[in-house]
């Protein structure tokens, strides 16, 4: 994929960017680090599960979201559910901060330069994670109850209280589908047979930035609904292989910093 075309080895990446130290990750423990963790076919749908017991780090995932983070020259980032990407996402930021501060501080109009925003439903666990990880310097903690609503009569989920920023990255890997409160007519995503259905981003779609883009973990009906709502030139891409979407906003810049940043993020191509 194109977006990972310099990403040629994740030993070689991982060695030279060790966020894997702040995961407390074992790598001679852990084996192949392009290998897909294969989980219990119920795991992700057991409503008993409330985010206390997390996810094992899946390090491909990881590596290709530092890696965008830094290739990208990423300023600001919105994180729909805590998790481990939380930790690789400030840890990627730091980077960016040591390398580009001083030209975006000068150059760009970035109101939250340096910056992830992360949302959960799940008050103990942004608590949990904060507490747990105190090494934590990029990244604001937003505590959003989560709601079943409908998007132009589609039934949906849409976090409260969302975080006024204009990111340059989002990555979607929550909410889980049964912490959403409500239903609508009787229907609800709370069921195992049901999936998760965000449509945060398009309620907000035209305020974002040409050279934006949006991670979808997985969660593959979510990004098909995305796809099917979203209204403006946005380059999609889907890796079997990651079991990850991509969303690009390929618009032409909207003036002069939009236009600089794109060039100083992305290149003048």
């Amino acid at each position: 994929m194109k977006l990972f075309e310099e990403l040629k080895n994740y030993s070689a990446y991982l060695n030279k960017n060790p966020f894997h130290l702040n995961l407390g990750v074992n790598l001679e423990e852990y084996g192949d680090l392009e290998k897909k963790i294969i989980r219990d076919k119920q795991y992700a749908v057991n409503p008993d599960w409330q985010g206390l017991d997390p996810l094992s780090a899946e390090l491909d995932d990881l590596i290709r979201l530092h890696y965008l983070i830094t290739s990208r020259k990423v300023t600001t980032i919105l994180e729909l559910g805590v998790g481990k990407s939380t930790l690789v996402s400030d840890h990627a930021l730091e980077q960016n901060k040591s390398n580009y501060g001083d030209f975006v501080n000068k150059n760009l109009r970035r109101s939250n330069p340096f910056e992830c925003h992360s949302i959960d439903n799940n008050k103990e666990w942004i608590e949990a994670t904060k507490s747990n990880n105190p090494f934590i310097k990029n990244v604001t903690f937003h505590h959003c109850p989560c709601n079943v609503t409908t998007f132009n009569g589609r039934i949906c989920t849409l976090y409260d209280n969302f975080p006024n920023i204009c990111p340059d990255l989002i990555y979607i890997d929550g909410p889980d589908q049964f912490s959403p409160i409500g239903n609508i007519r009787g229907i609800s995503t709370n069921h195992p047979d049901r999936l998760p259905m965000s449509a945060d981003v398009l309620t907000f779609e035209h305020f974002l930035l040409p050279g934006t883009l949006i991670v979808v973990d997985g969660r593959t009906a979510n990004a098909r609904f995305l796809k099917a709502n979203l209204q403006r030139d946005w380059d999609y891409n889907y890796s079997e292989e990651y079991d990850q979407h991509f969303f690009e906003l390929k618009e032409s810049p909207l003036g002069i910093y939009n236009k600089r940043q794109i060039e100083f993020c992305l290149g003048s191509n």
